[in-house]
């Protein structure tokens, strides 16, 4: 440190300056690193014969149960699931790839967009991002699945690490890569964007640059809604014909949809979950860069302007520290510490990365205060300053929101607390009354997270105007790496728990499994709890600079137009939701056909001595998931389009609101729903009202089966809706001002 800086009241601030670079890169290169690490460990486990290369340390190593023939099952359930998603992935991104074309080709259009070169490009780079980030995902679950389920044979704490170690290959990888590819974007349009003078156009630079966050989001849509419907078509062909017709169990090797159901929580949970929240981070990312290039003292120093960059590389060496709590210093040893780790994961990470967010904001904000935004439209020239604390606090209370919410999640999806047990409960009489309970529950499941986001929406917006909300989304998100951990934990463990079932390994590992798998459901609905709060947060801050960039002062709803607008984005999330579960509803009807006919056509297949078609399964989930995913993802990126360009601005402001307010509610009770049926359903199979088999088990399976499109297809799906049909209309909104209202003029 340079002796003139030590005397230096702010010499912090002077050290961050010079290294924002070293900052995000050595964040990004920890958490690459990490990732590698724990790929590597991962690998180890041997799972084709019954020698592990890989031992966990503090744990007794029990005998294997079985002969090598067990073992090899494993290894072939592995290849068949990893077989099925990796064909699917690459059949959805060719479909993807033709829709990526025609809207980079449409933005490139010379004049069409300002600067519609470089928007093109990063669109392409954010799209190839998220459909790394989601692929990548997808093989460390595959891989780490049958390897999850042999370590359960040592019992659920080795299972529990190796489950949760490539949950966080997942979360650091996604995290690490979208922020160090954005770095390079940012630092490749500076140069490009740099005038002779010295000055720089951050305005249309960082317009250029949220093109990647709406490539992003892109990917995920298709990867979310095909994903969904290809996993619950299986999961409910499975369930109806299996569990309700043949009384076998969830999972057994008889049920022709095995593999299938097995497949889709891998594209739909892992990779289409993935590409989501990595399109969450890049466009809450964007918001901000957008919003903070209409600052002058922000603009002024390249490091003030990267301070939500700095962010969310101080979020990866919080998250770094963190899991370390789960993976090393606090081993569980007993199923009852499952559920508890994984939420402490939550709380350490939010606590830690509290006092990161004020050190980051005092080092890479103006220490004095400054001008966030000007409105020059009205008379006086309204003028809003803020400073770095205003700052962190709108990270701090994003933050802090989103454990709310995640905590608030876990209470209605859980069955350790009442709201759960009293639908489970409610199947003693019936399924009619569980199919009540469960739509109470997740209307009244919104109530705490909508309030949650209120306050912070308020408390951003005092405090620095639409860039507070945006800080808020990306508080939200900070601490990313550890959300997705536990989010991609859960797949993989409902993975395990269905390959142990098929291998045969076993009551006691499948009771070890099925623990694990009960805490991932609550941990996944936690994850669609984060992401549906910071999509709202998201979604609002690119809507604000929407109408900045459009130079609408204010959105009327006693304006027809506006209102109109209004009326007509309130219903887009219900038509979404309707196409979308009448997909799964059209693909499980196939899948439930297809599995009748194999059990009644298929000699031996019920006494075990004949094997199922699983093919059959993998291509018709496949086929169906892939047809039905094209109009929905139309639906959402061109209804922007075709608004802004022939009704207007004002009108298409309008459809972003009402899109919001709707999707937000509809979100949060379509996930929490579902989630609460599937936990009472675990909570009825591990012995309470009569256990499997039981007429209360039987009404706790149609719930179940009628929650699946809920939480794993429409809800997840909505938050992409807003934020991309938000981010759409950024990108396109010099265009829509030039252009627009071409019928209303």
């Amino acid at each position: 440190i340079n002796a003139e800086y030590m005397g230096d009241a702010h010499s912090l601030n002077k050290m961050f300056e010079q290294g924002i670079a070293l900052l995000v890169c050595s964040a990004c290169a920890l958490g690459l690193v990490l990732a590698g690490i724990f790929t590597l460990q991962v690998s180890r486990i041997n799972i084709s014969s019954k020698t592990d290369g890989y031992l966990l340390e503090n744990y007794d190593n029990e005998a294997a149960h079985g002969h090598d023939k067990v073992t090899q099952k494993l290894a072939e359930i592995g290849a068949a699931i990893a077989e099925g998603a990796t064909s699917f992935l690459y059949a959805e991104y060719r479909i993807l790839t033709v829709f990526v074309v025609i809207l980079a080709i449409l933005m490139g259009i010379p004049g069409f967009l300002e600067h519609s070169y470089y928007v093109s490009i990063a669109f392409l780079l954010g799209a190839a991002t998220s459909v790394a980030c989601g692929f990548i995902g997808m093989k460390i679950a595959v891989f780490a699945n049958s390897r999850t389920a042999k370590m359960a044979i040592r019992g659920v704490g080795p299972a529990f690490v190796v489950a949760v170690k490539a949950g966080a290959v997942m979360g650091f990888a996604l995290v690490s890569l979208g922020l160090l590819i954005l770095f390079i974007l940012l630092n490749i349009y500076h140069a490009i964007f740099k005038a002779d003078d010295g000055s720089v156009d951050y305005i249309g630079m960082m317009e250029c640059i949220a093109g990647y966050g709406l490539g992003g989001s892109c990917v995920a849509l298709f990867g979310r809604v095909g994903g969904g419907i290809y996993t619950k078509a299986a999961d409910v062909g499975a369930d109806l014909v299996g569990k309700v017709e043949q009384g076998i169990p969830e999972d057994d090797p008889r049920n022709p949809a095995v593999i299938a159901d097995n497949v889709g929580d891998n594209v739909g949970d892992i990779a289409g979950m993935g590409a989501d929240l990595f399109g969450s981070f890049a466009e809450s990312t964007c918001a901000a860069l957008v919003i903070a290039s209409q600052a002058p003292e922000l603009t002024a120093h390249w490091n003030y302007l990267l301070y939500p960059l700095a962010l969310s590389a101080s979020g990866i060496f919080v998250c770094f520290v963190t899991q370390f709590f789960a993976t090393t210093f606090c081993l569980i040893t007993s199923i009852e510490q499952i559920e508890q780790r994984l939420k402490q994961q939550l709380l350490i990470s939010t606590v830690l990365m509290t006092p990161t967010a004020f050190l980051v904001s005092y080092g890479f904000l103006p220490e004095t205060e400054f001008i966030i935004h000007t409105d020059a439209t009205v008379v006086p020239v309204i003028v809003v300053t803020t400073t770095w604390a205003k700052c962190a606090a709108c990270v701090i209370c994003g933050l802090w929101s989103g454990l709310i919410i995640g905590y608030i999640t876990e209470y209605f999806t859980s069955h350790s607390y009442s709201p759960v047990r009293d639908v489970a409960n409610s199947c003693q009489t019936g399924a009619a009354t569980n199919i009540i309970y469960g739509l109470a529950l997740g209307y009244k499941s919104c109530i705490i997270p909508v309030l949650c986001l209120a306050v912070t929406i308020y408390v951003a917006h005092r405090c620095a105007d639409m860039y507070g909300i945006a800080l808020a989304a990306l508080g939200m998100l900070s601490t990313l790496c550890i959300g997705l951990t536990i989010d991609a934990y859960g797949p993989i463990s409902d993975n395990a728990g269905g390959i142990a079932e098929m291998a045969g390994l076993g009551e006691e590992v499948r009771r070890r499994t099925d623990a694990l798998d009960a805490a991932g459901n609550t941990t996944a609905a936690i994850g669609k709890g984060f992401a549906i709060g910071s999509a709202a947060l998201v979604s609002l801050a690119l809507f604000g600079a929407f109408v900045t960039r459009s130079g609408i002062s204010q959105v009327n709803i006693i304006i027809p137009l506006a209102f109109s607008g209004l009326l007509v984005g309130s219903m887009l999330p219900y038509a979404f939701s309707a196409m979308t579960m009448k997909s799964v509803g059209k693909a499980a009807l196939a899948m439930v056909v297809e599995v009748r006919r194999q059990f009644q056509t298929i000699p031996g297949l019920m006494e075990g001595t004949a094997k199922p078609d699983y093919a059959q399964c993998v291509r018709i989930s496949t086929d169906a998931s892939l047809k039905e995913m094209i109009l929905p993802g139309a639906m959402v990126i061109f209804t922007p389009l075709v608004v802004g360009f022939l009704f207007g601005k004002n009108a298409l402001a309008g459809v972003l609101a009402g899109a919001l307010v709707s999707g937000v509610q509809m979100a949060i009770s379509s996930s929490n729903t579902g989630g609460a049926w599937d936990n009472a359903k675990k909570y009825i199979e591990s012995g309470k009202l009569g256990g499997k088999h039981s007429p209360p088990h039987a009404a706790a399976v149609i719930g179940d089966t009628v929650g699946d499109p809920l939480k794993d297809t429409s809800g997840p799906s909505l938050n992409i809706l807003i934020k991309l049909m938000a981010i759409i209309s950024l990108v396109f909104a010099g265009a829509i001002n030039e252009h627009g209202g071409l019928i209303v003029s």
